[in-house]
């Protein structure tokens, strides 16, 4: 019976691009006319049953556990064809029963009170520190890098986002700013050392705490930058500047009220705000249950709606909005690859399984940003609609003065 569920479902989904499906019991079905195909073996029987039911949750855990192979281990092709399908509205029985199930698990996973938030946190970014240094640039930014130049370097990438964000505070030295989810330190550093700002960084992780605080010792800023072990909400002002990249993810769509209200409460009159989150360019919709179990307890992608109610309550003004599209996909081809170069140093930190995850984690996300409408969301918030600059020319001052010096 689930062998035919199966079948049924993978014909209704998979018309464009051509999938070669090996059952467990050794015969093989061919889905969709495209060439050549993606081959894929199922080495377990319950592996049906259990695509049938929860298939999101299923088909990560069964390439992890190796329950699941595919040829030539193309894990790319296979999640762009399932991908691609779907963004083409391809759909099945299946999925929509499994997306309305999943709606309110998510509304209890979504919540993050300050416990759950600290178990969340430790859960990704407490694991080992060696583990990121194989991956991440010399300065460990752990989000979406800014490809100015498409053959730029990831250290570069990353270098030129932390001062887009910069360029987009308006800072003036000696301005109080508040880092929520300052990761390792690397913004808080930039801020304080080329901008002259006195940065306050908040994070939840341990690990992250401690490395930052080194490194600030280690660049002899501690008269500049204060790190600390605290959640957002717990934070008093006021700041003249709010930065947050890459940790809104976390919040949870119940607190987002919470969250810009804070935002709003701690920034000065004047004061300018810059949040810089992954999101869907979708309707709201469900997180990935895997992405949940393994990977980020308690993310939440947002919606640009999800966002805006919340700051449309909050009083803050949005000043601008700027959509990074493809940015991330070439930042996780370039985590992607460097994890791949060093995958026996990771299996040797953790084990094969972990390898598999890491790997199923980065293409998938990677692939979500090509063939399916994510994107990353820079929006900057302002109490005063003249805080900023009336038009965007500000925000290139840099470039051009670099590419004047650059001529001469």
């Amino acid at each position: 019976m689930w062998n035919r569920i199966l079948d049924t479902a993978l014909r209704q989904l998979i018309v464009t691009d051509a999938l070669e499906l090996t059952w467990p019991d050794g015969h093989t079905t061919r889905y969709g006319d495209g060439s050549p195909p993606v081959r894929v073996e199922l080495h377990r029987d319950d592996i049906v049953q259990r695509l049938v039911l929860r298939p999101d949750l299923t088909l990560g855990n069964a390439y992890m556990d190796g329950d699941l192979t595919v040829a030539n281990d193309d894990l790319d092709g296979l999640l762009s064809m399932l991908m691609r399908n779907r963004q083409r509205g391809r759909t099945t029985v299946l999925m929509g029963a499994a997306r309305r199930l999943a709606s309110p698990v998510q509304r209890l996973a979504r919540r993050n009170p300050l416990t759950r938030s600290r178990q969340n946190v430790a859960h990704h970014y407490d694991l080992s520190s060696e583990l990121y240094d194989l991956f991440l640039d010399t300065d460990r930014q752990y989000s979406c890098a800014y490809f100015t130049d498409p053959d730029m370097s990831l250290d570069a990438a990353q270098e030129a986002k932390k001062h887009h964000i910069a360029r987009k505070l308006c800072i003036r030295p000696g301005m109080r700013i508040l880092d929520i989810g300052c990761g390792w330190g690397g913004m808080a550093l930039t801020l304080a050392r080329d901008y002259g700002a006195r940065v306050v960084g908040v994070t939840l992780s341990e690990e992250q705490h401690r490395i930052a605080g080194q490194r600030v010792r280690e660049a002899g800023l501690t008269d500049r930058i204060d790190i600390r072990m605290q959640d957002y909400r717990e934070v008093a002002g006021p700041f003249d500047r709010i930065v947050s990249v890459g940790m809104f993810e976390h919040v949870g769509k119940p607190h987002y009220q919470t969250y810009f209200d804070k935002v709003r409460d701690v920034l000065t009159p004047d004061g300018v705000a810059l949040i810089h989150t992954i999101g869907t360019a979708t309707r709201p919709r469900a997180t990935s249950e895997w992405v949940r179990t393994h990977i980020f307890p308690g993310g939440y992608l947002p919606a640009l709606s999800d966002i805006q109610h919340a700051v449309e309550h909050s009083g803050l003004m949005p000043t601008d909005i700027e959509v990074l599209r493809l940015h991330y996909a070439k930042t996780l081809r370039h985590w992607r690859d460097r994890f791949e170069a060093q995958a026996d140093r990771a299996a040797a930190l953790y084990d094969d399984r972990f390898v598999r995850m890491w790997r199923f984690y980065l293409s998938a996300a990677e692939r979500s940003f090509v063939d399916e409408r994510l994107v990353v969301f820079q929006i900057q918030l302002a109490r005063d609609k003249m805080a900023v600059p009336l038009t965007r020319d500000y925000l290139y001052v840099r470039e051009d003065a670099q590419a004047a010096m650059a001529a001469q």
